[in-house]
Parts: C-alpha cells; structure tokens; sequence
C-alpha cells in the first residue's frame, strides 16, 4: 500500500467513524436463523390454568369437561387465555401400544373443532393439549394446540423431550417433535413446552429468544412439588416470560395418580397464583410492564436484562455434544 492510499484509508476511516459515533449498530443473526417477529406489546389481560381428572381415555367426555371450563373462566374471571394440562382429553399414560393409540385416536381435526367453536363464541384463547395421530401407524405426537379468540387454530407444538419411559424408541408412544414455534396473539406472542421439556432450559430461553412473553407448560408431571416450583420461578425468571404451568389431577388409565398444584409465575418470579391437588381453575392479571422492580412490594430498579445481557459471542456449540451426566441414574434408556 502507498504513501497516499494509507492517507485515504485513514481518512475514510475517521469519517466512518465520525457517522457511527453514538449510534447503535444492529448485530446482524448468522445467514441460517429466521428472523424474529417483534412482538406487540403485552395486554393487561387475565390468564388461567384449569385442571381437573379425566375420564381415561374418553375423548368426548373430556373435552364436555374442557368447554365446561373455558365457560367458567370467561363467565366468573374474565379470563382471555386458560391453559390445560398436558394431554387433558385422554390422560397421560394410554395403557396401550404406540399402534394401538394411534389407530384408537380420532382426526385432529375432530378433537379441535369443539373448542374452537367456543373459544369463538367467547372470544378467548386457549391452550388445547391432546395425543395427535401422525402419518405413521405408531407415530403419535404430545402436543399442544393455540386456539385463538376467532376460533383459529393458530398451530401446535410438539413435545421434544418425552420422558423416556414414554418414548417410542423406549417402548411407549411417543413420538418427539422437533422444532420451537411461537405465536402471536391478541394478547401477546406465546410459546409452548410440555412437562419434561421444562427441565431443559435450552427450551424456554429459545423461545423467549424468539419473542415469547408468556410460556405455558401443559405437564403431567409427577416429580416433587420443590422441582417443580423451582423449575417454573427460574424459566419465568431467567427468560423474563409469565409462566403458566399446569399440570394433571387424577389417575389416567395406567392407574398413575397426578399432583396438580397448577402455577403461573411472573418475569420476576414471583408465583401469583398456586392450585391444590384437585379438580381447580387458578388465574392472574398479567402487568405489560412487570420488570421495572428488581422484586416484588420493593421500589429497588431492576437495572438488567437476561436476553440482552448474553455474551452470546462467547457462546460455543457446547451444547450440541451428545454427553451423558458423570453420575449414574438407576436405569439408562438408550435413545
């Protein structure tokens, strides 16, 4: 380079720098990830978890149940959004082959249609999840549904991590999802993990990372009460989401009895709403600005922000490696 090609060079340079100087530059996502749709801002709008013990395996008599429900809780809460538990038109456990439960389950189609007829009629939104029969004679997905207040159906997620035990390669039914949509909503943008999903927080920080506001976590979860109220406070807290969980009563058709205990958290987690073990509809009034306090009845500023506080250039693909835990569970399954 010459003498005069450095001088130009510098100059250019100082130039440049002068434009930027105080300006924010917008880091650009690698070329292979979507971009991500803002969100609108949140509505003050009331949510709700309902759970109550199914009829094994008695999809109608479920779904009578769920529309009983979505009733109550616009009729006596006002609430735009109820939230069921995970697999709520059959129960967990089926008590019968990947084959069996596939053949024995109905045309999505035909599961959806009654509530959406009354989600439209309320103009509510709901989070419907059911075994969804897939292409495959065994292939049958945990998933949830989005119905929105116009009765749409707005899409599913399915479960990426079935517990083992209910896994097909494992000998159950279950047939994993594999990809982490969010939706957006009167209400605000919504994402969805059921159950085991939420003791992965790869999960629920893709998801936060994609927009959501709110996460529901339909469960059937039977692990202690302390796991999970520390696994919802902390994904609400470390994502700066609301946090809607809702898990099983009741047994299903394997005889397998759920807690219940239902809970919706905030971005600062505090839990504001908290079932028992039976049959019961919580709800809480979501502020659109919960994170200027560090925690709640304090005046303390909170003065960070998980997402944008990331060092993600020092992040490595760490998390790809397929690694097992140095301690031994009782039983390994091989996925």
């Amino acid at each position: 380079m010459t003498k005069k090609t450095q001088k130009t060079a510098k100059k250019m340079t100082k130039t440049a720098a002068k434009k930027t100087a105080g300006k924010k530059t917008a880091v650009p996502a690698p070329a292979s990830l979507p971009p991500v749709v803002p969100s609108a801002p949140l509505a003050a709008c009331r949510v709700a978890g309902a759970q109550f013990a199914v009829v094994p395996n008695d999809i109608p008599a479920n779904l009578d149940r769920c529309i009983d429900r979505l009733r109550a809780a616009k009729k006596d809460l006002g609430a735009r959004l109820v939230v069921f538990p995970e697999s709520i038109t059959t129960g967990f456990n089926p008590a019968m082959s990947a084959r069996e439960f596939h053949d024995f389950l109905p045309p999505i189609d035909q599961i959806l249609a009654p509530i959406q007829n009354v989600c439209r009629e309320l103009k509510m939104h709901c989070v419907l999840p059911t075994y969804e029969r897939g292409a495959g004679p065994a292939v049958v997905y945990n998933s949830a549904f989005l119905i929105d207040e116009n009765g749409a159906n707005l899409g599913c997620y399915r479960k990426t991590h079935p517990f083992p035990t209910e896994r097909l390669t494992c000998g159950g039914w279950t047939t994993p999802g594999t990809d982490y949509p969010v939706f957006h909503t009167a209400i605000g943008t919504i994402g969805i993990q059921i159950c085991y999903d939420g003791d992965f927080p790869e999960i629920a920080r893709i998801l936060a990372v994609r927009g959501a506001q709110i996460i529901c976590r339909p469960s059937a979860l039977l692990r202690h009460f302390e796991i999970w109220d520390a696994e919802n406070r902390i994904r609400a807290y470390e994502n700066h989401v609301y946090h809607i969980a809702v898990n099983a009563v009741g047994a299903d058709a394997a005889g397998t009895t759920y807690f219940g205990h239902s809970q919706i958290t905030t971005p600062i987690a505090q839990s504001v709403a908290l079932a028992r073990a039976g049959d019961e509809v919580i709800y809480a009034d979501l502020d659109p600005d919960p994170i200027r306090r560090v925690t709640y009845g304090s005046d303390s500023p909170m003065l960070f922000d998980h997402l944008q506080d990331r060092a993600v250039g020092t992040y490595t693909d760490d998390l790809q490696r397929a690694v097992r835990s140095a301690f031994e569970p009782a039983r390994r399954y091989s996925f």
